[in-house]
C-alpha cells in the first residue's frame, strides 16, 4: 500500500492537515482543536492549556 505522505484528514466535514513521518501520522494541534471545540480561534485555546 502506497502511503500519501503529505493529505489531509477529513473529520466532521472539516479538514486535518497530516503529515506522515517516522512510520506514524502527525496531525496539526490548531486544525484538531478546531475541529473539536469548534472555537473561532484555536490558537488562544491552545495557549490557556499551555498556562
Amino acid at each position: 500500500m502506497k502511503i500519501d505522505k503529505n493529505e489531509l484528514a477529513i473529520f466532521e466535514g472539516r479538514e486535518i492537515r497530516k503529515i506522515w513521518h517516522s512510520n506514524e501520522w502527525w496531525f496539526v494541534v490548531e486544525d484538531v482543536v478546531l475541529v473539536l471545540i469548534n472555537s473561532s480561534d484555536p490558537k488562544q485555546y491552545i495557549q490557556r492549556m499551555k498556562s
